[in-house]
């Protein structure tokens, strides 16, 4: 199986947790916690196998495409909903998280122009540039898994204030779990850029005419942006409904900012699969 049909099936993984999660919702009753978990479980597992065979293909941590770069932010998500939903003990987490992650999976393997390019040797040989590309996307995963955090209290305030304390609202966790919760997520997803930037910087220094330049401003602005919120979380100036407002659109804007960072590379064509011209032929 090539590394993108081992994606496939990961995503399609994800989307049957979402949607089991969304039946249950819809008949009234809560999402399985373990049955969810099982599905984005093994979603994980099999979306390690697709990003590991594409990296042995492209010699290299798989971020060369904005293929690449949905597939590893999902997955960092997942890891860390893996690592946290066990102690948040939330199955809405779970139902989330599904979602999120058959969105950024299945979208990127539907769009063929976000794959078309496959860079092999994308950080020259020098693990400490592969080691800042992979922390900083491995802190869009936090951030990933922090607007799903966002979301819900957005969902709980509103229940709050509106009084809609049954049916699938009575399933979300409390206001101060979940400012408690995304509170963490963003000072690990902080600390985890600031460290990639600090990694990257040594390199820099050392080679300032390696760096290019519209994909420092945009990696800085998101990291300034984030730091900025986690500043003004401390402060007490953002929080309940402007905290999590916050918190999402920081993450749209990183997101979109995928697409120019990818494209600010020097493409490299991709190596052809599938058969060679001769057997074409026959």
């Amino acid at each position: 199986m090539s590394d993108r049909e081992w994606l496939w099936i990961a995503g399609e993984l994800y989307l049957v947790g979402f949607l089991l999660g969304t039946w249950s919702l819809w008949r009234g009753g809560r999402p399985s916690t373990v049955l969810i978990h099982c599905l984005i479980a093994g979603g994980y597992v099999l979306q390690l196998v697709g990003l590991y065979l594409r990296g042995v293909a492209v010699g290299g941590c798989p971020l060369g495409n904005t293929f690449e770069l949905f597939q590893f932010t999902a997955w960092s998500a997942t890891t860390f909903y893996l690592i946290t939903g066990v102690s948040f003990r939330s199955s809405i987490l779970g139902y989330f998280t599904a979602c999120l992650a058959a969105v950024l999976t299945l979208s990127s393997l539907a769009i063929p122009t976000w794959d078309a390019v496959r860079r092999a040797n994308l950080f020259g040989g020098n693990p400490w540039i592969e080691f800042h590309a992979a922390l900083a996307l491995f802190s869009y995963g936090a951030f990933a898994l922090l607007t799903l955090t966002a979301f819900m209290l957005l969902l709980r305030d509103h229940s709050l204030k509106h009084k809609h304390l049954g049916g699938w609202f009575s399933f979300l966790p409390p206001l101060t779990d979940l400012d408690q919760i995304s509170t963490r997520l963003l000072a690990v997803g902080t600390a985890l850029m600031t460290a990639s930037l600090a990694v990257g910087a040594v390199y820099w220094v050392s080679a300032p005419h390696t760096v290019n330049l519209a994909k420092l401003m945009m990696t800085v602005g998101v990291w300034a942006a984030y730091c900025v919120t986690s500043l003004l979380r401390a402060k007490g100036l953002l929080v309940s409904r402007r905290f999590a407002w916050a918190c999402i659109v920081v993450f749209v804007i990183a997101l979109l900012s995928l697409g120019p960072v990818d494209s600010s590379r020097h493409a490299l064509p991709p190596k052809p699969q599938g058969p060679t011209t001769e057997a074409s032929a026959r």
